[in-house]
């Protein structure tokens, strides 16, 4: 029913996958596993600055609304391994009655596990310091910032907030009209701050956007897959019912429609939809490039908790399997394969326009959703870090760190959240998809 709807069917564009292959990998094999590695500790807790201003307009002010909110979460219940890898420094007036041993621990192991050689830990040490703003494709916020937090994902979750009109249309304009490689005469479809051009129909767009290079087409592609994500939560966990002890949030059926169905949205719902698996297909194909990184026996994913952290490496490894054993991953080799200059010049437009793309969502004044947009944008970014550092990753050494490729746990947390947030939304597809049915 909801394929006949949105006519979601078949193969993608500009790959060789198709949505139905995707759905039954998704939400029978990867989504199960990948929900209960994000409800792992280190998972769970993402250091971010949510009050840096806007860097390109002033300030909205904060919002309002009571679900705009974002409970940052107390020292105290973050894990002690987590806490030390940032390298922070607590005064007395702000930390009245550490506890000693707690503390001991921290100067004693830092971010590293104990059973590391001093060597390895001087290494991942110079990696904290090293600066490899190069290969950044995302705008990483400064954890040792005193405005950074600690907030827990399972504790926010992404849904809808009541954050929308004109300022939010500001934040998404901008990344369309002057991040995407789009002329101003080019008109995108369903532009609120744009009047209806007619019968277009948004056709000349899209002949635009198919006249343009694999790697823009793609870029476009990825932006709006992760609106799409973001707005398919947003019909996911609606907010039903507002009640005097407690709010009830679930599906709405109408909402979702109004945003994807092809009558209402002159078939763009469709499209939009279609980007969103383009998407999830570039960050699955990270995460398969990217296993040898934590496949390496010393590479720990470190709390404190060493029989929490096992268990934790040990389902990251069964992700890893369930993606190896997918059939229809995304090649990357098309991109950035012609001209050698002219691919270099290529690859650090798309480097900088993604960077920017992550600098915006400090002009999101909604908390919550400032959090959702630096969490989709920094794991976008770090997936194609790592999709453009194959060579680094293929010459890893198996025993002892590399200064050739490191991932900070701000970019681990972002990368596998984001991808957790993606498949989540394909999942939701199928709860709508049922829905629409048992409607009919």
């Amino acid at each position: 029913i909801l394929n006949v709807w949105l006519q979601l069917t078949g193969v993608l564009d500009d790959c060789f996958c198709d949505v139905e292959s995707i759905d039954v990998f998704n939400n029978f094999k990867l989504y199960p596993r990948i929900k209960r590695l994000t409800e792992k500790d280190y998972f769970r807790y993402y250091r971010v600055n949510l009050k840096r201003p806007c860097p390109f307009w002033p300030d909205d002010g904060h919002c309002s609304i009571k679900d705009c909110h974002v409970e940052p979460c107390p020292e105290s219940k973050i894990p002690v391994g987590i806490k030390s890898g940032n390298y922070n420094k607590y005064s007395p007036a702000a930390d009245p009655a550490p506890d000693a041993a707690e503390c001991e621990q921290v100067k004693e192991l830092g971010a590293i596990n104990s059973t590391l050689s001093n060597r390895s830990k001087q290494a991942f040490a110079d990696w904290a310091r090293h600066d490899d703003a190069q290969d950044h494709f995302c705008e990483l916020d400064d954890e040792t910032s005193p405005d950074s937090e600690y907030v827990d994902l399972l504790l926010n979750p992404e849904r809808f907030t009541g954050y929308k009109g004109p300022s939010a249309w500001r934040v998404w304009n901008s990344i369309y009209e002057e991040n995407c490689f789009k002329p101003r005469s080019v008109y995108r479809p369903l532009n609120p701050l744009v009047p209806s051009r007619g019968d277009d129909d948004g056709e000349s767009f899209y002949t635009w956007l198919e006249g343009l290079c694999l790697e823009k087409r793609v870029f476009y592609r990825l932006i709006s897959g992760l609106h799409s994500s973001i707005n398919i939560h947003l019909c996911a966990q609606y907010l039903l019912d507002e009640g005097w002890d407690r709010s009830v949030w679930g599906p709405n059926v109408q909402e979702f429609r109004q945003r994807f169905e092809t009558a209402k949205t002159k078939g763009e719902g469709t499209r939009r939809l279609k980007n969103l698996y383009f998407l999830y297909l570039i960050e699955l194909r990270a995460l398969y490039k990217v296993a040898p990184y934590f496949e390496r026996a010393f590479v720990n994913l470190y709390t404190g908790n060493l029989q929490e952290d096992a268990a934790t490496k040990e389902l990251l490894l069964q992700v890893f399997s369930e993606i190896r054993a997918f059939p229809m991953h995304f090649d990357e080799k098309s991109m950035f394969a012609g001209h050698k200059i002219e691919a270099k010049i290529l690859k650090e437009e798309f480097r900088l326009h993604s960077k920017n793309i992550s600098r915006i969502m400090d002009c999101v004044f909604c908390s919550k959703c400032r959090l959702c947009g630096k969490l989709h944008t920094q794991g976008l970014g770090t997936a194609l870090k790592i999709l453009f550092s194959e060579k680094e990753i293929q010459n890893l050494p198996e025993h002892s760190p590399s200064q050739g490729f490191q991932l900070t746990r701000q970019e681990i947390v972002a990368l596998l959240n984001g991808f957790a947030r993606l498949s989540t939304s394909i999942h939701q597809l199928h709860v709508f998809r049922l829905m629409l049915k048992d409607n009919r």
